[in-house]
């Protein structure tokens, strides 16, 4: 299995590998993350979390709201 992110209707980024290995994610610094061996995170995307970048639910009280649905992206622009 590849790395799989799941956008999650009024919530999370949900991130799910076959291994703690596949998932390598990074401050801004380049400094990891230990995962402490999960194969499943989820990533805030209301920002009103207190443990960011990792959600806590907070979504959820204060009313975030995003659908989304799949879509093509064109393709990158050459140069």
């Amino acid at each position: 299995m590849s790395v799989k992110i799941t956008v999650n209707n009024n919530g999370s980024l949900k991130i799910e590998s076959a291994t703690p290995e596949e998932v390598l994610l990074c401050d801004s610094t380049g400094k990891q993350f230990d995962l402490a061996g999960r194969t499943k995170i989820s990533l805030c995307r209301c920002g009103q979390s207190a443990n960011k970048p990792f959600c806590d639910g907070a979504h959820s009280r204060c009313g975030f709201e995003s659908t989304v649905v799949a879509t093509i992206l064109p393709p990158p622009k050459a140069g």
